[in-house]
This record gives C-alpha cells, structure tokens and sequence, in this order.
C-alpha cells in the first residue's frame, strides 16, 4: 500500500530536504522515524526538494508498505519520534500510481520581507530584513510580466541540469501587512532557486534598481546575469502542493 505524508518543517538547521552523506536533512530525518516505527528500510519519495534554510508547511512524501497502523494515525506516530522543527501534519493511503512529482500539481511558495529599519530578532529565522524601502505599486507591475507561461531560464540558477525550463506561473500577488511584505507564486513548477531569483528581482524594481518595464525583456532575453540576486533561503516556504 502506499501512503502519503505532508510535511511542515522549520529548515533554518537542515541541509535541504534531500539526503547527504554526512548532513542533516529533512529527508533524513523523516526517513529515520519511518524507518523506526516500521522496524525496516522504507524507501521514501519526495515532492519538492527545498534548499538549506527553506522552509515548509505543505510538502509531500510517499512511501510503500504494509502497516496495521491506522492510515491517519500514522502522522501521530511518526510526531511522536520526530524533533520539533518537522512534523507531519497528514497522513493518508493514496492510490499507488500516485508520484509526487510525476502527477500533475501546483506549487504555492511564498516570500516574506520584512521592510523595515530595524530587524526583529523573533521573525529572523522565516523572513528576510530588508531595510530600504520597497515601491510596493513598482514590485507588482514587475509581477504581472512574469505571470503565464514564458522560458524561464533567466531566473535559474547555475548548477542545475534541467534542460527544458519553460513553465507556467498561475499567480503572483505581493502583499503588505505592517512591515512584512509577502510575496505569494503559483506555479506548474519552479527551476533551482527560480522562487528566490524572482524575489531578489522585485526587490530590485521595489529599490529603483530595475524598472518594471525591464522584466519582459529580461525574461526574453534567457540571460540569468539581467535578472536580480537571489533572495535568501529564510524568507521561502512551501506552502501547499495540490495535486489536479
């Protein structure tokens, strides 16, 4: 039978979510209680494989295995066994055709600034300080070139051996609440670092740096070195995943 977790996660102290010899990990970690509580190797497949630093209240693994635990009972067990920066906050029995990453979903990340004069040391692990002000009307209008479906590949970062980086963006809305401002994307799927590349970028159109009319073009042109820094892994989480 297989069965799906979703898994939320503080990753300030994790290597990213994939395991690595020698590192701590989210995939590790989860690995290691299911391993545990299922008293064998349990080979274990997830969705998005966030970076160091990134954060999550919605990824999604799976796993096969025959179990007298109770499917929604598992996620109990496995908290049980868990440290306090992961926890699984569901557990269900999926079809067993069903890939986390191979079915059709979309992907929610968001970005959060906090854009402000000073820092404040109880938001510093999930958002990024940011002390000059930010033109909030500018950052938008940059975020409506970037929405539909364009070749992204001025917002990859190196590295990476995807070849096909054409995707789709559904949304992109920028928010602010007092002095955290949030930026929320939707996508079909995201190339290495695309999330954080983007948020660097509007932070560049918010300081003055870039104009908006400039993120067409940018995009057109393929060229990762006339897109913005990429913003730092804390201010990133994953939402949700849903699958279609």
């Amino acid at each position: 039978m297989r069965y799906m977790l979703r898994v939320a996660y503080d990753g300030t102290e994790y290597c990213g979510w994939q395991v690595q010899p020698g590192q701590r990990t989210v995939e590790g970690t989860l690995k290691s209680a299911l391993d545990k509580l299922m008293g064998k190797d349990v080979p274990m497949i997830g969705a998005s494989r966030t970076d160091a630093g990134v954060h999550a209240e919605g990824n999604v693994a799976v796993f096969d295995c025959d179990t007298t635990i109770p499917a929604d009972k598992i996620k109990y067990a496995l908290n049980n066994m868990l440290p306090e920066d992961v926890v699984v906050v569901e557990s269900k029995q999926v079809d067993d055709n069903f890939h986390p990453r191979h079915c059709d979903c979309r992907k929610t990340y968001q970005y959060r600034i906090l854009n402000t004069q000073m820092p404040d040391p109880n938001r510093r692990r999930n958002t990024y300080f940011y002390r000059w002000k930010l033109d909030m009307e500018a950052m938008r209008a940059a975020a409506d070139c970037i929405v539909g479906t364009h070749d992204f590949a001025c917002f990859m970062a190196a590295g990476s051996q995807v070849t096909d980086t054409v995707r789709t963006v559904y949304s992109l809305e920028l928010a602010k609440i007092d002095d955290v401002i949030t930026m929320t994307i939707q996508g079909n799927g995201f190339l290495y670092n695309m999330v954080r590349i983007i948020a660097g970028t509007l932070i560049q159109v918010g300081r003055g740096q870039l104009e908006p009319g400039q993120i067409a073009d940018i995009i057109k042109k393929g060229e990762r070195k006339n897109a913005g820094p990429t913003a730092p892994a804390k201010g990133l989480t994953l939402k949700v995943i849903d699958y279609e």
